[in-house]
C-alpha cells in the first residue's frame, strides 16, 4: 500500500472547501421593482396589557394570569351526578352542586323555600359538563331568577318580580254565558 504524505495545511484547506462547498445555496435574483406588488400596511399592534408568561417545561410558555373561572366562580365548569336518593328535592340538587363551588345556598328568602322543597326530576340527576351558573338555573327552572352574592358568596333564588308574584293572581271574571240554541235535526 502506498502511503501519502500531504501536508497539513492542504489537507485542512481541502476539508474547508468541501464544508463551504456541501453548504452553498443558490439565491434567486430579486424581483424587478414593476413586478412587486403593494400590499396593504400592516394593522398597527393594538395597545395590550402585557401578560407575564414562565416557561414550563422545554416547549411550554405557561401565562401568569388567572383563568376566568377562577375570577368569577360562576363560571367554573361542574360535571355532577346526584346521589341517586329516592325522596332527592331540588334543595338538595343546589346544595350537591355547590359544594367545593366557594358558594353556599341561602335559607333566608320564604320563596326560595318553596322551591327547596320541589321533588329532583330524573333529568337532573346528572347534570354536566356546564357551567356552574347554567347548572344552577337548570335546577331551579325557569320560573326563578338566580342572584349572586360575591361578598359572602351565596347564592339566592326569586320569582322574578319579587314577592308580589307570590300571591296568586285573581282570575278575570267569565264573560257573560253564550247562549245556544239546540238544532232540530235539519236545515230548514
Amino acid at each position: 500500500m502506498l502511503a501519502i504524505h500531504l501536508p497539513r495545511r492542504l489537507v485542512g484547506a481541502g476539508l474547508l472547501a468541501a464544508v463551504l462547498a456541501s453548504g452553498c445555496a443558490t439565491t434567486a435574483a430579486p424581483p424587478a421593482p414593476d413586478a412587486i406588488e403593494e400590499a396593504s400596511p400592516a394593522p398597527a399592534p393594538e395597545a395590550s396589557e402585557l401578560i407575564p408568561v414562565v416557561r414550563y417545561g422545554r416547549y411550554t410558555l405557561v401565562e401568569l394570569a388567572p383563568l376566568a373561572a377562577q375570577r368569577d366562580l360562576l363560571l367554573q365548569t361542574i360535571d355532577v351526578s346526584m346521589p341517586e336518593d329516592a325522596r332527592a328535592t331540588v334543595g338538595d340538587g343546589l346544595r350537591h352542586v355547590l359544594k367545593r363551588s366557594g358558594y353556599g345556598l341561602c335559607q333566608t328568602a320564604h320563596a326560595a323555600i318553596e322551591l327547596y322543597a320541589l321533588p329532583l326530576p330524573a333529568a337532573h340527576l346528572h347534570l354536566g359538563p356546564m357551567s356552574l351558573r347554567d347548572a344552577l338555573l337548570t335546577l331551579a327552572g325557569p320560573a326563578w331568577e338566580l342572584h349572586a352574592d360575591d361578598r359572602t358568596r351565596q347564592v339566592c333564588f326569586e320569582r322574578p318580580g319579587g314577592d308580589a308574584a307570590a300571591e296568586p293572581v285573581p282570575e278575570a271574571p267569565a264573560a257573560e254565558a253564550v247562549q245556544t240554541f239546540p238544532i232540530d235535526g235539519g236545515q230548514p
